[in-house]
């Protein structure tokens, strides 16, 4: 079976380049990376660009050693090769959908790999843990014609389960009908915005396609598309999956300067589920994407920025509304 991966050496002339590489940088089923020195324009065809200039542009990820990245990219890959190409897959077809359809592509795909191999085995391998729900797991709070939606609960970093989902949705269908209402202030309450998906709940449901219906008819991301232009997300601590996936939906995102955010899904043999492959790629292109996802990398609030992650960094206390002290990009 041919690798899953492959690497493109863009420093070479084109001419120069092998028939394999220019063959395989056109392959549906495989991750592709280019990697220069130097950037340059945007290369078609491939999933991510790296280069060793510190700090390029969109599209390209800076790295001390392009080629030894792309190596261990190409290793992660390897261990997880159905959700890694099932991303880039996505990532692709979803720049000529809207956002809507977008979360339908990815729910698709999320519960077919919900059925496969790498995540089965995922599962048996994770420990076990006990779930800890919340009353009341989303608060309001609406003051004239602003509305604050706080996640939670606190006690596992308002880890996102089926419960929030819900509440979440019943209040943001408040702020998509109600036009009366110019400002949606997204926080999380405690040490984290949002820690991801709720470990607990992974692996319950046992049919992957009414996971798919439920996921497309109670969308978080949807309507926080739908009202994005008045919704600023206020992040601080971990934001992990969903926690950054529903945060990118919003017209502006405001982050403190410990946010740390990372998208983990594929190293569980999944891809991202809460709606960032239609989120995450509008604000820092498919390329950086697919990085993120794959290295499963740790981003900080300082390069969030620089990439257009995050519109500012506040020095605020966790779930207050009031900023101290901001830097705008």
């Amino acid at each position: 079976m041919e690798s899953p991966f492959v690497i493109v050496d863009l420093d070479q002339a084109p001419e120069s380049r092998t028939a394999a590489h220019e063959t395989e940088a056109r392959d549906r089923d495989r991750v592709v990376v280019g990697v220069t020195a130097e950037p340059g324009d945007a290369v078609e065809g491939c999933d991510i660009l790296l280069t060793g200039v510190p700090d390029p542009p969109r599209p390209w990820v800076g790295c001390t050693d392009p080629h030894a990245t792309a190596r261990q990219l190409g290793h992660l890959v390897e261990s997880r090769p159905a959700a890694s190409v099932a991303l880039v897959q996505v990532l692709r077809m979803g720049g000529g959908l809207s956002i809507p359809d977008r979360l339908i592509l990815e729910s698709l795909a999320y519960s077919t790999l919900q059925g496969g191999a790498d995540f089965q085995a995922w599962l048996a391998a994770a420990p076990r843990r006990t779930p800890r729900p919340a009353e009341t797991p989303v608060r309001l709070d609406r003051d004239g014609s602003r509305l604050s939606i706080t996640l939670d609960r606190p006690w596992v970093r308002n880890a996102f389960d089926a419960a929030t989902r819900d509440a979440l949705c019943e209040a943001l269908q408040v702020a998509v009908a109600d036009p009366s209402i110019g400002r949606v202030d997204l926080y999380g309450d405690g040490p984290a915005f949002c820690s991801g998906g709720d470990l607990a709940e992974f692996g319950t449901s046992r049919d992957p396609a009414q996971a798919h219906l439920v996921r497309v008819q109670r969308s978080p991301g949807a309507l926080l598309h739908r009202c994005a232009p008045r919704v600023t997300a206020h992040l601080h601590g971990a934001c992990v999956g969903a926690g950054i996936e529903l945060a990118a939906f919003a017209g502006r995102v405001v982050a403190a300067p410990d946010t740390v955010i990372r998208l983990p899904e594929i190293g569980m043999g999944l891809i991202p589920g809460a709606g960032g492959t239609a989120s995450i790629p509008v604000r820092v292109g498919r390329e950086r994407t697919a990085y993120l996802a794959l290295s499963g990398a740790e981003l900080g609030a300082g390069e969030a920025l620089r990439w257009g992650l995050v519109d500012e960094i506040s020095d605020v206390d966790d779930a207050t509304p009031a900023p101290r002290q901001a830097v705008r990009h």
